[in-house]
């Protein structure tokens, strides 16, 4: 790995996002709503350099092995963190746990796939529709998060967070099965 690549702006991006993740969670800890908005707003920093940091590395030309190791591993901390959160504080509660779960497992699980494969030098490709999952994800996410400090003048706010969660979650499991399938005549195979 080149040292330049290592302080590429696409890379300090993600770097930002995962130095995002324990800033976001303490403002959960401080009661009030002007925590929650700052949460919101560094999470909506946070998904903005997740666009950015791909999208930089591809035109610039500064795609890096430490970048495409990274940047997976800060999306999932900052989604795992945040569903974490709004589950410990109720804003995601009852049957909409499943939903977090279902997006929290499909992870795990594609991350597991994914290592595997690699060692196998076989090269998963994330689908536009896993795109657009991720993209419906940090949506709701940002969302939820927000939901409590507008609640009261947005009548509903927290309703639309879950059913767009719950939109993700099934997009989750698509695009999970999509990998799966991917992989599994990999999986079966005998050593």
């Amino acid at each position: 790995m080149q040292t330049s690549h290592a302080l590429s702006l696409p890379n300090i991006l993600t770097y930002g996002r995962i130095l995002a993740v324990p800033l976001l969670v303490a403002c959960f800890f401080v009661p009030g709503t002007t925590f929650r908005l700052i949460a919101l707003g560094l999470f909506i920093a946070a998904a903005v350099t997740d666009f950015f940091d791909g999208y930089l590395a591809r035109a610039w030309h500064q795609q890096s092995a430490l970048g495409r190791m990274l940047d997976p591993i800060a999306d999932k901390l900052l989604v795992a963190a945040c569903l974490m959160m709004l589950t410990a504080d109720g804003t995601i509660r009852d049957w909409s746990m499943l939903a977090a779960l279902i997006i929290l497992a499909r992870e795990i699980l594609v991350s597991g796939l994914r290592e595997f494969l690699a060692e196998l030098r076989v090269s998963v490709p994330v689908s536009n529709l896993a795109k657009w999952k991720t993209t419906l994800q940090l949506i709701a996410i940002g969302v939820l998060l927000g939901a409590p400090a507008v609640e009261a003048r947005l009548p509903g706010i927290t309703l639309l967070g879950i059913v767009l969660l719950w939109i993700a979650a099934i997009l989750t499991l698509y695009t999970g099965y999509d990998y799966f399938r991917a992989g599994i005549r990999h999986l079966l195979e005998e050593d």
